[in-house]
């Protein structure tokens, strides 16, 4: 079935432009509802529940107030957690024993854009066909339950509290923080009340940034997408380290002492070698295919399995589960770590990188020093939408012909964009001036096949 509102993670647009307009989210809300009544194992007469909570824009009370109308008129019983980062929501549906959870959020995106996501009862993204299930519903008459059968809603206070002590049960309890300086950049989004007190009370000093929002702020010059603040605040307050996470707080980067940045790639090799030096590597690595080659050879000199799912953290989860693994992640800062969440979690990331860096009594520097990033060099060449680049021979020969240059040391990649008529190509190899060479010479020969 061919889907009309969701996309790879959830439903994301402009805020009053469709589908984020508040009768297509009342709507949403009564179709999630009715496929999760459908789908219920409850006992009879008992009413299924759901947890909705948001990051800080302001558009969020209006969706709120949205679904929750949507979900109430099927007859579906409602918990309100106010801000709340994405994965707090993914770990409140599963402790709390609800049947979904659901996120307000457009994630690292601007403020004028908002989005919805949902979580299983088990605290995984929903699968295909429950997704499918809820826009076949929403093509149905909004026929609302009798008033006896109507859901209810009632807010959680203490929500916030549960999920920072989850957060903290991710670090080792022989471990502590203790004379470190942080500095958290909570890109004045859901992370703003959570994560600066978990890291404070696992005993460090924390300068908390980005932690002001005002509805309108969001992800604005701050986070991780704009990490220049956190490297600034670094060196302003004479912290070792910074941490910076997004809007909806999936995602996070970090910077050393210096202000030098690691990204998720780092971070994810970080994490996979201390699970290898406790002997607690449970099978391989999972990346995307933006995933830097670099890594992807390193943990091969290691003796690390490696594979590459495409790009978003959807289907990263996709490939844990198919292969029996458990640790993988994006260059974007999106890692999931199964045997501590669900779902891919800013903060319990940061934890992982935090727990190497106690154990082994090294820097960020001297833990990555092993993994040298390729230069990677993106293109975007603006095609015809019904252009078959796959197939055609002119670009597969000159596809073949830069790999042949590379001789081996690097990687090349086509890709068509999910949104817009552009194939995104990318070069990757040790030398920048080549990849920067190769990738254009591969771009015109591209741009001249659509032509």
């Amino acid at each position: 079935m061919k889907r009309k509102y969701f996309g790879t993670d959830g439903i994301r647009g402009r805020v009053g432009e469709p589908p984020i307009t508040p009768e297509i989210v009342m709507r949403l809300g009564y179709a999630a509802g009715k496929a999760l009544v459908a789908r219920s194992s409850l006992p009879k007469g008992e009413r299924p529940a759901v947890l909705i909570g948001k990051d800080t824009r302001i558009s969020g009370y209006m969706l709120e107030a949205a679904l929750e109308a949507g979900f109430s008129a099927a007859g579906v019983d409602v918990m309100l957690s106010g801000p709340m980062p994405t994965p707090a929501v993914a770990y409140l549906t599963r402790a709390l024993r609800l049947q979904a959870g659901v996120v307000i959020s457009a994630s690292h995106n601007p403020y004028d854009d908002n989005g919805i996501k949902f979580f299983s009862a088990d605290g995984f993204k929903l699968p295909d066909e429950t997704e499918q299930a809820i826009e076949a519903a929403l093509e149905e008459p909004l026929v609302t339950m009798p008033s006896a059968g109507l859901g209810k809603a009632r807010r959680i206070h203490d929500a916030a509290g549960r999920y920072i002590e989850f957060c903290k049960s991710t670090f080792p309890t022989r471990l502590d923080l203790r004379g470190v300086r942080l500095v958290v950049d909570c890109a004045h989004g859901a992370t703003y009340h959570i994560a600066p007190h978990v890291f404070h009370e696992l005993g460090a000093e924390v300068v908390a940034i980005g932690a002001e929002p005002d509805g309108l702020n969001i992800n604005h010059e701050v986070g991780a997408l704009h990490p220049q603040a956190l490297q600034q605040a670094v060196r302003h307050h004479g912290a070792e380290l910074g941490i910076a996470f997004d809007g909806d707080g999936d995602r996070v980067v970090m910077c050393d002492a210096e202000g030098r940045l690691y990204d998720g790639d780092q971070l994810l090799y970080v994490i996979a070698l201390l699970r290898l030096e406790l002997g607690c590597l449970d099978g391989g690595v999972a990346g995307t295919l933006m995933t830097n080659y670099a890594l992807e050879r390193a943990l091969a000199e290691r003796g690390i399995p490696f594979k590459r799912a495409n790009v978003g953290d959807r289907y990263v989860l996709e490939l844990l589960q198919r292969e029996g693994w458990e640790l993988g992640g994006e260059n974007s800062g999106h890692i999931i770590c199964l045997d501590k969440h669900t779902t891919g979690d800013g903060i319990v990331s940061a934890l992982q990188v935090l727990h190497a860096i106690r154990l082994r009594g090294q820097g960020l520097e001297a833990l990555t020093r092993e993994l040298a990033l390729y230069p990677q060099v993106l293109v975007n060449v603006q095609v015809k939408r019904d252009f078959d680049f796959r197939n055609d021979p002119r670009v597969r020969s000159a596809v073949t012909e830069t790999e042949r240059l590379l001789n081996g040391d690097g990687r090349v990649l086509l890709r068509a964009s999910g949104t817009e008529p552009v194939i995104r190509v990318m070069v990757e190899g040790r030398s920048r001036e080549q990849v920067t060479r190769l990738a254009q010479r591969l771009a015109d020969a591209v741009r001249q096949a659509a032509a």
